[in-house]
């Protein structure tokens, strides 16, 4: 059955809109953000279901692949991405973890999508290399496994490191973003940071 581009639109302004796909064993959120002036689209984490994630990427005029960070449960669509053309970037830190990329993101740049614009915003702490991506302009974050509804992401995981990811949670988002941004993670549920922001002490006392 052909995807249906309504039932994936997940978030619509003026500008911009947002395409969401579950797949794979683990849920996993894959999005596009797409720019509805010029049609430029990107797909973040090419996680699973690869079938399903080329359709969306011939639909909605993807050019590349951003991936938020190297777990497995993240880049098992890559190689079929790859080889359809799509080139995918990660950060340097991550690059290690996955068997192919084409590219390095590094932190506190601007990617365009069309007139879009992302902002990179290296977060470690779940990764070493774990990025998160501000569209500029619009309330929204894409916060890969950084940032969840109550809480941050695992870091028992090799190369986690707890009191990393609550720094890059508190000084490179919290401190940062106004409290009506969309987060978008890579698991689960929305959120928004005025309905995190508060927690923070609270989840560094349980320290999880």
């Amino acid at each position: 059955m052909a995807l249906d581009l309504t039932a994936t639109r997940h978030y619509q302004d003026d500008t911009a809109e947002i395409h969401k796909l579950v797949v794979g064993p683990m849920d996993n959120n894959v999005f596009v953000l797409r720019c509805r002036e010029t049609g430029s689209a990107v797909l973040l984490d090419a996680a699973n279901e690869h079938e399903k994630l080329l359709e969306l990427c011939q639909l909605l005029d993807v050019q590349t692949v951003l991936e938020t960070h190297g777990h497995w449960d993240h880049i098992q669509a890559i190689p079929q991405m790859r080889e359809a053309g799509y080139d995918v970037g990660v950060t340097a830190e991550d690059a290690a973890m996955l068997d192919s990329y084409d590219y390095l993101i590094d932190d506190d740049r601007v990617i365009e999508v069309g007139r879009l614009r992302l902002q990179t915003i290296h977060t470690p702490g779940h990764t070493a290399g774990s990025m998160c991506f501000r569209l500029l302009d619009h309330p929204v974050l894409f916060s890969g496994d950084t940032l969840f509804p109550g809480g941050p992401g695992a870091t028992g995981f090799e190369g986690g490191d707890f009191d990393a990811i609550i720094d890059s949670i508190e000084n490179r988002l919290f401190r940062t973003l106004d409290p009506d941004v969309l987060v978008l993670p890579g698991h689960g549920d929305d959120t928004i940071i005025g309905a995190e922001a508060p927690n923070l002490d609270d989840w560094v006392a349980r320290g999880w």
